[in-house]
């Protein structure tokens, strides 16, 4: 997904985080400089393209987990601001 200044990318491959569980990540780009400015640990790995919507006056992004024999989750996130 990209936005006026940002690229906000999933990891497709799962990682194993310290609890032995494995992961993924939800990842954002600077639009000019390629540099990675925010990450946020996801409860699987990345299984759809992130999204954006709007609510209550507030934006959001999803995305879809799910894999390894973890159910199918969408997890969402409130953008500052």
């Amino acid at each position: 997904m990209i936005t006026k200044h940002l690229v906000i990318a999933g990891d497709g491959p799962a990682t194993t985080g310290a609890n032995g569980k494995l992961g993924g990540w939800l990842r954002a780009y600077d639009k000019k400089t390629g540099k990675e400015v925010a990450a946020v640990p996801l409860p699987s790995r990345v299984s759809g393209s992130p999204m954006t919507y709007m609510a209550g006056g507030k934006q959001y992004v999803a995305v879809a987990v799910s894999g390894s024999g973890a159910n199918g989750q969408l997890v969402s996130f409130r953008l500052p601001g």
